[in-house]
């Protein structure tokens, strides 16, 4: 079997984005039952010194379709930009990363396994290969700030477990 870098990424990005979007919808009804703002929601943080869950939500579009537009161009820096103060907002953004990786040709993905790709962030410049940027940059990043994302809904009171974090894995199919 042959390396596809389309294999690599693009599923578990699609895996762990539905997970994303469906915890979403669950964080709308725990806001209710809490009295709770979904601003405040929104605004949540795991440590002062950490991004709140707005930021961690958006990075995980930034990582996985952004990660790909990055590629394409040559370079990509993080998106420092503000985040939706409404979970419907912010799943739309789940929603738009998942319909664009979904819309992604195969052949194009694994083209990019030798492009060029800069990581830039104010004075830090990293050369990548396509390759190495989406899967030892781009991929644990998405990872990070999912991972975040369900972290500080725990910290919060949400009843969620491993379930809702994996989401719907991709199993093998009965033959017939």
């Amino acid at each position: 079997m042959s390396f596809s870098l389309y294999d690599a990424v693009i599923p578990s990005n699609l895996q762990i984005l539905g997970a994303l979007d469906r915890i979403l919808e669950k964080a709308a009804a725990f806001c209710e039952e809490r009295g709770m703002t979904q601003a405040e929601l929104i605004d949540a943080r795991l440590a002062p010194d950490m991004l709140p869950l707005g930021y961690q939500v958006k990075s995980c579009a930034s990582h996985s379709i952004g990660g790909v537009h990055g590629t394409r161009a040559g370079s990509f820096s993080p998106d420092m930009g503000a985040w939706p103060t409404d979970l419907a907002g912010l799943r739309a953004i789940v929603q738009g990363a998942q319909a664009e990786l979904s819309a992604l040709d195969r052949d194009e993905i694994d083209a990019l396994a030798e492009a060029d790709t800069r990581f830039s962030f104010g004075e830090t410049q990293l050369p990548f290969t396509g390759a190495n940027f989406l899967l030892s940059f781009a991929q644990p990043n998405f990872y990070f700030h999912a991972t975040a994302a369900y972290a500080i809904l725990r910290a919060q009171g949400m009843k969620l477990g491993k379930r809702d974090f994996m989401g719907m894995p991709r199993i093998k199919q009965p033959a017939g």
